[in-house]
């Protein structure tokens, strides 16, 4: 399987446990309460950011925190107009996606669940690439002409390729 692909079913994964998570949380917490209301918050960010991840495996931690924090924000500003309210009074799916409510608060924890999730996904690509490991290891990946197996040189995209 290749790199892209990979990424793409982890990140297919995560979205499924987020909404898991999402779904769970609401269910468990059925009283209401800030764990439930604000927990859910973070999470819709976590999903919208392991969505954007799915679209574009390629994509960097930051910018995927950037573009999940736009669209959790639009989506709570949206509520500012009667649009999001209506369709929720009609929709169980409008009320997950859109919400209903304005609240000031949840701006904040969009930003909790965009640094969490930017900072996991940037741990993961990082343990991929074998930071940590002595420089030389094997499965060390790094820039051209960055120190490494004695006779190996680096290639353009942080492969190997036989040295001169």
């Amino acid at each position: 399987m290749g790199s892209l692909a990979r990424t793409r079913l982890v990140a297919g994964g995560a979205a499924l446990v987020t909404i898991g998570a999402g779904l769970g949380i609401r269910g468990v917490g059925s009283g209401g309460g800030d764990v439930v209301k604000y927990g859910g918050d973070a999470l819709y960010t976590v999903l919208v950011y392991a969505l954007v991840v799915l679209i574009a495996p390629r994509v960097r931690a930051l910018v995927a925190g950037g573009v999940a924090l736009g669209v959790s924000w639009a989506v709570e500003l949206f509520q500012l107009t009667d649009v999001p309210g209506e369709l929720a009074a009609r929709s169980v799916f409008a009320r997950l996606v859109l919400g209903s409510t304005f609240n000031a608060p949840d701006l904040l924890w969009y930003a909790v669940g965009a640094l969490g999730a930017g900072l996991g996904h940037a741990g993961v690509v990082r343990w991929r690439r074998g930071a940590g490991r002595p420089p030389g290891a094997p499965g060390v990946l790094g820039p051209p002409g960055a120190p490494g197996v004695p006779g190996v040189r680096r290639g353009v995209a942080g492969g190997r390729s036989p040295g001169p």
